[in-house]
């Protein structure tokens, strides 16, 4: 477990650019995810000085490490409570899919916390005090 928070910490200390899209800056509808310079003249490709980084195989992460949450754990994507069956609370933890509903969240996460399983994306699932009075007011209103 040791070597694995070594190389976390490996691939969180490393230096790589941010691999922005050429002429991002000119138009406000060009998106900020990386696509390859593929034009004759262009100088980004051509790997000029001061032009931007190209990707390559020297920028990745330690294959040990590679996809896991910078908390050291494995991610497992639940959809339902019974996808937590088998799961190993040493070395995975739960993230939560976002078509869940807050009923059935309530129950993953409870039934995580009984497993001992960490959930990466927890929410607080209790009712606000401001928002049960302003319902009880809307119900005033309409009678």
């Amino acid at each position: 477990m040791d070597e694995r928070r070594r190389l976390i910490r490996v691939r969180t200390s490393h230096n790589k650019p941010a691999f922005k899209r050429r002429g991002l800056h000119r138009k406000v509808r060009l998106a900020d995810v990386w696509r390859r310079p593929r034009g004759l003249h262009n100088k980004q490709r051509r790997q000029f000085w001061a032009k931007g980084a190209l990707p390559g195989p020297g920028y990745g992460s330690p294959t040990a490490v590679r996809g896991m949450h910078p908390s050291g754990y494995e991610e497992v994507r639940v959809f339902s409570p019974a996808d937590l069956e088998g799961l190993n609370p040493m070395t995975q933890a739960v993230r939560i899919a976002a078509s869940v509903g807050n009923r059935k969240r309530g129950v993953i996460q409870d039934m995580a916390m009984e497993m001992g399983l960490k959930v990466l994306n927890a929410k607080d699932l209790t009712p606000q005090v401001g928002e049960a009075v302003a319902a009880e007011e809307e119900v005033s209103e309409d009678e």
